[in-house]
């Protein structure tokens, strides 16, 4: 099993840039897939980008791609989203999420985090 928290989030202007972390722990974090969530009021939670457990396959939902980037550090036990030129419609609760299914990040998730705030404003 592992937990995770998130961290990062906050206020920033449209065209600007944010880089949330997911600090997890549990013995076999280097084995899960690793993803970011995002949920905006009055919608379904959305995949926004997913990592495999080497770091070498990355997948993105087509409305961040060339904006976002995932990365992981498995040393530290730890997940990155790096946003770029955020846009309003990028606010959301997001959520950090790990999956057993370790060389398919498109896969379904087990584990979640509590999520952070990401607002954009006009």
């Amino acid at each position: 099993q592992v937990r995770l928290v998130e961290s990062g989030g906050g206020l920033v202007q449209a065209g600007g840039s944010l880089r949330l972390s997911c600090a997890a722990s549990g013995r076999t974090f280097s084995s899960y897939a690793m993803g970011w969530f995002r949920q905006a009021p009055g919608r379904e939670r959305e995949f926004v980008a997913g990592i495999s457990w080497t770091g070498f396959q990355s997948i993105y939902t087509d409305s961040v791609k060339n904006r976002f980037a995932i990365s992981r550090d498995n040393a530290k036990q730890m997940v990155y989203l790096h946003m770029n030129n955020l846009k309003p419609e990028d606010t959301a609760v997001y959520y950090c999420a790990a999956s057993i299914w370790g060389d398919h990040p498109e896969r379904e998730y087990d584990y979640w985090g509590q999520g952070t705030q990401v607002t954009v404003s006009s």
